[in-house]
């Protein structure tokens, strides 16, 4: 099969997977009373998305066992409780729009947000609360342990914006934290319904975990080096904004005393073009685009090994290779 028929399988499976997902948010029946609470609790739910962790969930689960839909509950699961941070990260980080659309402390208030994300929280654990006693301590004590690492990446994120100490093996810990472990979390719990072994579902997770901070990684380098016409924020925004990426410390750390002086000197740079352009130079003198591509690459490399590792024929672990390869070479 060629690589083009391969990726068109890999997207008809994978509008599959979100269809389920789709349709079973749709038709969830959520009380009509208090409507502040449950009305807020749909509209973000309705508001759509990738579904990338319950589709990750679902293909898991079809590897070890054949059959995606016994993942079903897990990555509703998952995909709730990912709703659940994105409101109450909206809130914090006094975000307008989300999807393009009003974020729910726009459209209502920061109190109705955080209490419909806090219903989001409950509903999601009734989602896995659907499985079987032999399999429930499993998923509970993964999820768990994956919601409060979640947590700890966030407030690693907000503390960081006061520091100017952060090192580059910090920046790693938290975007693995804030971001890659709920990859890894519901890749093993698909793995956990589809019967896997204890270590199958481990090394699972840990290709999650490490596809999950390559795309970090490519995240940090699009936001700089993005074509504007196919990027879907605003290229420089990073930059702009002063955030601690991965570039950002790697400069830092590597610059000479010249460069340094000039790199901390445009933090204060209030012409955004001037900025982003004047940055941009400095990075291309410490060659930091081909050192955070060198980085993504060892990350993707090692989710790789990860996946070599399970026990499964090639030809079960071939979605997950080509979804690995098409999510790092986007350009958007």
């Amino acid at each position: 099969m060629s690589k083009e028929q391969t990726q068109k399988e890999m997207f008809n499976r994978l509008e599959t997977y979100k269809n389920v997902v789709t349709s079973e948010l749709a038709n969830t029946q959520f009380p009509e009373q208090p409507l502040n609470l449950y009305e807020p609790v749909k509209y973000i739910l309705d508001l759509g998305g990738k579904r990338m962790r319950p589709i990750l969930s679902m293909m898991a689960c079809e590897m070890f066992s054949g059959e995606y839909i016994k993942a079903k509950d897990a990555a509703l699961g998952v995909e709730i409780f990912h709703n659940f941070t994105l409101i109450h990260d909206d809130i914090m980080d006094a975000a307008p729009l989300r999807r393009g659309k009003e974020t729910v402390h726009k459209k209502w208030n920061e109190r109705v947000g955080l209490l419909s994300g806090d219903a989001l929280m409950v509903e999601s654990y009734k989602r896995l609360a659907n499985y079987r006693p032999d399999l429930l301590p499993k998923i509970l004590k993964l999820y768990n342990i994956t919601a409060i690492e979640v947590c700890e990446g966030q407030q690693m994120d907000m503390d960081f914006e006061s520091r100017d100490d952060v090192k580059i093996e910090e920046y790693i810990n938290m975007i693995r934290l804030k971001t890659a472990v709920l990859l890894g979390c519901s890749l093993q719990l698909g793995a956990i319904v589809g019967g896997a072994s204890e270590k199958d579902a481990q090394d699972l997770y840990n290709f999650g975990v490490n596809l999950g901070i390559a795309f970090q990684l490519q995240d940090d380098i699009l936001d700089v080096y993005a074509d504007q016409s196919k990027f879907g924020k605003q290229v420089g925004g990073d930059i702009i904004a002063n955030k601690k990426t991965f570039l950002l410390l790697t400069a830092l750390e590597t610059a000479n005393s010249d460069q340094l002086q000039r790199l901390r000197s445009l933090f204060n740079e209030t012409n955004n073009e001037k900025k982003v352009e004047a940055v941009k130079e400095i990075y291309a003198e410490l060659r930091i685009k081909d050192k955070a591509e060198q980085q993504m690459e060892i990350y993707y490399r090692t989710a790789m090994e990860n996946l070599d590792a399970i026990h499964v024929d090639d030809v079960k672990k071939e979605p997950l290779r080509t979804i690995a390869n098409y999510l790092l070479s986007r350009e958007s």
